[in-house]
């Protein structure tokens, strides 16, 4: 039963009805579900990726998946797990956020010929034409002010300083509006999506049962957090994005590559489809002797950037991890550089031809002073271009500068800095 694997990966948080798990396992009649996703920004980040690994999950499963972009709904924000009221987004630009969320969603639910192929929608094409008054008249009216106000991110936004707009207020509404136009034009009976939306999923539930008296779902999974509680998905950049334009997949690759023991199998299990009896196995082979440190972390980079950025992108990846590893074999060149500059920390010199490495080392902010250079040399953790250096009082030569434009330092393994010499 697909409900009890994703439960057994705790991707999970709450049901609507106990009968939900029987429903999903009835192969001969599969469930229509929808996810929702507000373009909000160009791209999604890593935390919406966890509703679309468990919409994927029950496509495999059999079921139809409707994902939703909310063109209209991002006009509005949604109040949920916000302090302060969303700044109001440009048209033009929700238009380009949702054009570039919809490529991105359909490289991961490609349109076929399959029963349970993906439709992808747009709820500005029902929600644009709706005037106030059928608004009010024909779905307002099934709302009531008690339940709305006694929800806790309601109520905590109303007796904050700066209070609630009606604008905000009435997002709920909207999205059971959804659900229940989803209801009826596409027989759709299940949303899915994080906890947070659970209030928001509730409002559709009850729309479509007091105007059909007819039984709708809602299936949420838990927020992705540290082993510490911490957010997953932030770098010291910002968000971890799904788009290659935003966050380039080799910076995607290095950040899961990096993610510590504590995290990396919640990971498995919350980001990818690999089966629960497989992470178990993996997860107990971690307690092992014979572990070879970071397989879990090589199989969970692998498998996730696979599935956001292709067999290309996952190449890529590799391609570039490997090339810039201090030590690595592989030549360096300007495409190789020139793919990890905006992830490493990088300064521009006028020149660095004729000069000692340790005199470059620190006019880069490699390490502090001369002697912290001489020591990081004589203890082995210094490389120029990968290739550890023996000499501290090396002079670096043009052909240690590549394509003529980078030199790539590194400290150790891991704290690496680029170089790119001024333009003259």
């Amino acid at each position: 039963m697909v409900l009890e694997e994703l439960q057994k990966k705790g991707s999970i948080e709450q049901v609507s009805d106990p009968n939900l798990g029987k429903l999903l396992s009835k192969k001969t009649a599969p469930l229509s579900f929808y996810v929702g996703f507000d373009p909000t920004a160009s791209s999604l980040h890593l935390g919406n990726l966890v509703s679309i690994v468990l919409a994927k999950a029950l496509q495999k499963a059999g079921h139809k998946p409707h994902i939703l972009i909310g063109g209209a709904t991002a006009r509005v924000g949604d109040p949920s797990g916000k302090l302060v009221e969303r700044e109001k987004i440009q048209e033009e630009i929700v238009e380009k956020n949702t054009a570039d969320i919809c490529t991105f969603l359909t490289s991961i639910f490609p349109q076929t010929t399959d029963e349970n192929s993906a439709v992808i929608l747009n709820n500005y094409d029902w929600l644009s034409g709706m005037t106030v008054i059928e608004f009010l008249r024909d779905t307002g009216r099934y709302f009531r002010l008690g339940k709305m106000l006694s929800r806790e991110s309601v109520k905590r936004r109303v007796q904050s300083e700066e209070g609630m707009s009606f604008c905000e207020f009435t997002y709920p509404v909207l999205q059971g509006f959804d659900f229940f136009h989803l209801f009826l034009q596409y027989g759709v009976t299940l949303q899915i999506g994080g906890s947070d939306q659970w209030g928001n999923m509730v409002s559709g539930i009850e729309l479509i049962r007091r105007k059909t008296g007819k039984e709708a779902y809602a299936m949420t999974s838990p927020l992705l957090t540290k082993s510490n509680g911490e957010k997953l998905g932030k770098t010291v950049s910002g968000a971890l994005w799904l788009s290659e334009e935003r966050t380039s997949p080799y910076a995607f690759y290095q950040y899961l590559v990096n993610v510590a023991d504590a995290d990396v199998i919640t990971l498995l299990k919350r980001l990818t489809l690999l089966p629960s009896e497989e992470i178990d196995a993996l997860e107990k082979s971690m307690q092992s002797s014979s572990y070879q440190p970071n397989t879990a972390q090589n199989i969970l980079a692998q498998e996730v950037t696979l599935f956001v950025h292709g067999e290309k992108g996952l190449k890529k990846a590799e391609e570039v991890t490997h090339a810039a590893k201090p030590g690595a074999k592989a030549t360096l060149n300007k495409e190789t550089l020139e793919a990890i500059a905006k992830d490493l920390p990088s300064v521009e010199l006028s020149s660095v031809v004729s000069e000692k490495f340790s005199d470059i080392a620190v006019q880069s902010g490699l390490v502090a002073s001369k002697s912290a250079a001489v020591r990081l040399v004589k203890n082995g953790g210094a490389y120029l271009n990968n290739e550890r250096v023996q000499d501290p009082f090396y002079v670096l030569e043009a052909k240690d500068v590549i394509s003529g434009t980078f030199v790539l330092l590194s400290s150790g393994k891991k704290n690496r800095l680029l170089i790119r010499l001024k333009s003259s």
